[in-house]
């Protein structure tokens, strides 16, 4: 029989490992809450793909980071779909004029109105950044195909601000489709999924009886095969974004992103695939609202029948209390509209990564 001092140590040794074994349990738990079922494992590499046709597409600030990669790297993407979106670095730097000229997001009285962005002055920094090489030559536009949203019940972008996003696009391409004609809150409109189309609320994915992943898709890449009504046949994979940028929560990133890769796409290690880029909006990361944004937005459903690879980059909230938004406009970043942008050079490395089999390098964490 084992001494009174021995069977102690033992009951203790018993109950330390058993509490770790429970503390582990309830990581595991809050785990399979935040991440997709499929991506519950520690975020492996971006698998080095050979992709094409690279488009990108977002809702609100998504939107927004969308229009900014599509004219930043023109020469790499060849079309956009935005919903509830400003023209390309409306914000100019200044949050204040994000949240009261861009949209209607802040305290401050909102000053939205038409020809409220100033496009044509917008469209003159465009020029300059093109002159100094610091995004593609704005030539590259005239191929893209645009696809724009603005729901007619929106009242945080409303749709005077789609309105001038239309007229900027138009400088450089005459395929744009603009669809206002749906009275949609602020939300990505979806065919089936979440509440109804004039709600305001988390997640931002509302039953509008209308696909608008699946439009832009079609718009964008043409003669789409008809989604599939199956559950996701592809995979979910959490992959590392620090592989991307360095310390990636200092600049408003998630440690981990997440790719939709269909099994054509896969066997094929991209091969004959496409590449979309979907940005989710202000506290649509997985962190904030789990795996409803990558799953429910629309999008893996046409990736399913029309091998396209769906990439999703996950932003993080720069301080507590704050919402996870892309760096549209100068979250401490004042290039952020730029090639060089960190969080646009991030996201462009990951694009090359599935689009040429490039090895992750990360970016600077910080640097002139």
């Amino acid at each position: 029989m084992p001494q009174p001092g021995r069977l102690y140590r033992i009951r203790r040794h018993y109950h330390a490992r058993l509490y770790h074994v429970l503390t582990l349990c309830g990581l595991i738990a809050l785990a399979s809450v935040l991440l997709p079922a499929s991506a519950q494992t520690t975020p492996a590499s971006l698998p080095a793909m050979r992709a094409a046709d690279v488009s990108v597409s977002g809702l609100a600030s998504g939107g927004d980071m969308a229009v900014q990669f599509d004219i930043a790297y023109s020469a790499t993407v060849k079309g956009a779909g935005v919903i509830a979106g400003a023209p390309y670095d409306c914000a100019r730097g200044r949050a204040e004029r994000a949240a009261t000229v861009c949209g209607c997001a802040g305290p401050a009285p909102c000053r939205v109105q038409p020809g409220g962005t100033n496009v044509q002055e917008l469209a003159a920094a465009t020029e300059r950044y093109a002159e100094q090489g610091a995004i593609d030559p704005t030539a590259n536009l005239a191929a893209h195909r645009i696809w724009l949203f603005s729901g007619s019940a929106d009242t945080l972008v409303p749709e005077p601000v789609v309105n001038d996003l239309r007229h900027y696009y138009a400088r450089y391409t005459e395929a744009i489709v603009y669809r206002n004609d749906i009275a949609a809150q602020h939300a990505m409109p979806t065919d089936g999924y979440g509440p109804p189309c004039a709600v305001l609320a988390p997640p931002y994915l509302n039953n509008c009886a209308f696909d608008a992943a699946g439009e832009l898709l079609d718009w964008i890449y043409g003669g789409l095969d008809m989604k599939s009504a199956a559950p996701p046949a592809g995979r979910f994979i959490a992959f590392d974004q620090a592989r991307f940028l360095r310390q990636p929560a200092r600049h408003g990133m998630a440690a981990t992103g997440y790719l939709y890769l269909p099994p054509d796409c896969e066997a094929s290690r991209g091969e004959g695939c496409r590449l979309h880029v979907a940005f989710h909006g202000c506290g649509q990361n997985a962190r904030a609202i789990g795996d409803k944004f990558i799953r429910n937005a629309g999008y893996n459903a046409w990736a399913d029948t029309n091998r396209i690879m769906v990439l999703y980059p996950q932003a993080a909230p720069r301080q507590a209390g704050a919402s996870a938004c892309g760096d549209w406009q100068n979250f401490g970043d004042p290039r952020h509209a730029r090639k060089n942008g960190r969080q646009m050079a991030a996201v462009k490395a990951m694009v090359d990564r599935l689009t040429g089999g490039a090895r992750p390098a990360a970016a600077p964490a910080s640097g002139s």
